[in-house]
Parts: structure tokens; sequence; C-alpha cells
């Protein structure tokens, strides 16, 4: 199984920093920090990926010094974009290594989420996210499903959303990354970000499937989110201390 995880942004809701956000040390759970993707890969080789390709730009060589080839049990290989022209296009920039015979995982490095096997839960053979509960949807993508958990719609950045539930993650066969790619290419490369993308694919006649598996997720992209995620693994590391 494979994971990818698009690290070539250049930060800028967090900037100055010395170094690539997704390195920034996250301090509570556990006696030493840990760079903030740490968690994304943990979380992935959890859910079975054995290899994981970050994808990074020509300047955030500080990623391959940090990880090197090999993280927990998953061997890692790096591939560059260009020019960070989207999420879609940093993404896409993964295929040539991507198995078309097994999943494919997709996370963001710069979050933190819970449950940790959030991602072991979603099914094999489907387009699906892995959805959690925000305070402030109208700040993410939020999901629209219906009750069999297909996805009706994917409102971006939506200044009043109609859902709480936004996706942190997804997951789907290899293949089908591959068409999503072809289909993205059809259309001109003119998505940027992956929600107008899956809205075209639905519309289109293609599927996606989100499941409310998540209970808690930190944007440690910002400010505000990395304060609020350290705050809450500082109160749960000492909270399992005391019991």
């Amino acid at each position: 199984m494979w994971g990818i995880i698009p690290a070539a942004g250049a930060g800028s809701r967090i900037q100055p920093l010395a170094f690539s956000k997704e390195l920034l040390p996250v301090y509570g759970e556990r006696s030493k920090p840990r760079a903030v993707s740490d968690y994304l890969l943990e979380r992935m080789v959890l859910a079975g990926a054995d290899n994981i390709c970050f994808v990074i730009s020509s300047g955030k060589s500080d990623i391959l010094e940090y990880y090197g080839g090999s993280a927990y049990s998953a061997a890692l290989c790096y591939v560059v974009q260009p020019k960070p022209i989207g999420l879609c296009d940093s993404l896409f920039r993964a295929l040539p290594v991507i198995d078309r015979q097994s999943p494919v995982l997709i996370g963001l490095p710069d979050t933190i989420w819970y449950p940790e096997s959030g991602l072991a839960g979603l099914p094999d053979d489907r387009f699906s996210f892995l959805l959690f509960p925000v305070e402030r949807p109208e700040a993410f993508d939020a999901v629209v499903i219906d009750d069999s958990n297909r996805v009706k719609e994917i409102q971006v950045k939506h200044d009043a959303p109609s859902t709480h539930w936004v996706w942190g993650a997804f997951k789907m066969p290899g293949f089908l990354f591959a068409d999503l790619f072809r289909f993205w290419c059809a259309r001109g490369r003119i998505d940027e970000y992956v929600g107008t993308l899956v809205n075209a694919w639905i519309a289109n006649g293609g599927a996606a499937y989100g499941y409310r598996f998540g209970e808690r997720y930190f944007d440690v992209g910002t400010l505000d989110g990395y304060m609020q995620a350290m705050r809450t693994l500082q109160m749960q590391a000492a909270e399992a201390a005391a019991r």
C-alpha cells in the first residue's frame, strides 16, 4: 500500500520559519517533540502503508534530510513539484511511482487528527474520505454525504457550509487514482483543490464516499491551530501521566 504526502507548499500561513512547516516541532504527546508530519506518517503505517512518497519543492531538502529513506516500517521516496500550483498538481506528481493494483492513502502533513486508526477504517475498493467534525467548517472543505455515505458535494471553503464535517485524508485504489489524473488532465488541469475536482468527477458520473470516523482534527498549518494542538496534546499527556 502506498501513501502520498504533499509537502511542497510554502507554508505562508505560519511563516516566518527557518525550516519546512512539515518539520514544525509539536510537544506534549510524548517525552520528546515530534515533527508535525510524523503524525501522518505514523497513521499511514498503522493503516498498512509500506511505501510512502513525499512530494516536495526543490527548496525543501530538509525534509529528505530529516526522514531519509525510511520511517517506522515504511520505505520513503521523494518527488519534486517544480512550481507550487495547487494540491491536485502536487498529488499527481507521485503517480509514476504508484502501484495501480494497491490502495493509495493521501493526507495533509500539517494536520494532526484522531483516532490514529482512522485511515485503517476506510474501504480499499472505492474513493473514500475520512471525515472529521470541526467548529469552523468554512475554513476547510466541508463534505456533504447522503444516507449511504455517498458524497453529494464538497463545499470548498464555503462561507456558510451545510455540514460541519470536513475531509482530513482519503483513500482509493491505485487504478482509480490514475483515472482521476486522466480526468483532471481532460479538464485542462484547472483544478487547484481536491474539492472542485471531486465535484466535477461526481457530476461526470464518478463516485466518492465519506465516512465519519474522525473525532478530532487540528490544522497545524496556522498559528491558532498549532497552539490548539499543543494545548490538547499537553493535556492528554498530563492525563495519561496521572493515571
